[in-house]
């Protein structure tokens, strides 16, 4: 089997138990209705399931009425990247905010007539 690398478990395992605690479903009863085993289920809703097969999150996922959709992968930046992202977001800023109170600080303009 293929693991999945790309996806965000902890989320999928969030939507999962919100999904089922809507239904009014305990662990035990959807794990049942699935043939599955309470721990691998709750592993789901945990984000840390070691394995689990397309079909099987499928089947899980049309039971809750949940869907999966596949699109291209999200870049993930490195920790250098997100670092000079976040500093060029926290100097524009501070630009913009100086340029503001620079306005506030000029007051109005006195007219003399």
């Amino acid at each position: 089997m293929y693991p999945i690398q790309y996806m965000d478990w902890m989320a999928t395992g969030s939507l999962v138990r919100e999904a089922r605690r809507r239904l009014g479903l305990t662990q035990a009863e959807l794990a049942g209705r699935l043939r599955m085993s309470r721990a691998t289920l709750s592993q789901i809703e945990n984000g840390v399931v070691v394995e689990l097969g397309v079909r099987k999150l499928a089947q899980v996922c049309d039971r809750l009425g949940l869907e999966i959709i596949v699109r291209p992968r999200q870049q993930r930046l490195t920790l250098h990247e997100a670092y000079a992202k976040n500093k060029a977001e926290r100097t524009a800023s501070f630009k913009e905010t100086d340029a503001v109170l620079a306005r506030l600080n000029a007051g109005p303009k006195e007219t003399h007539g």
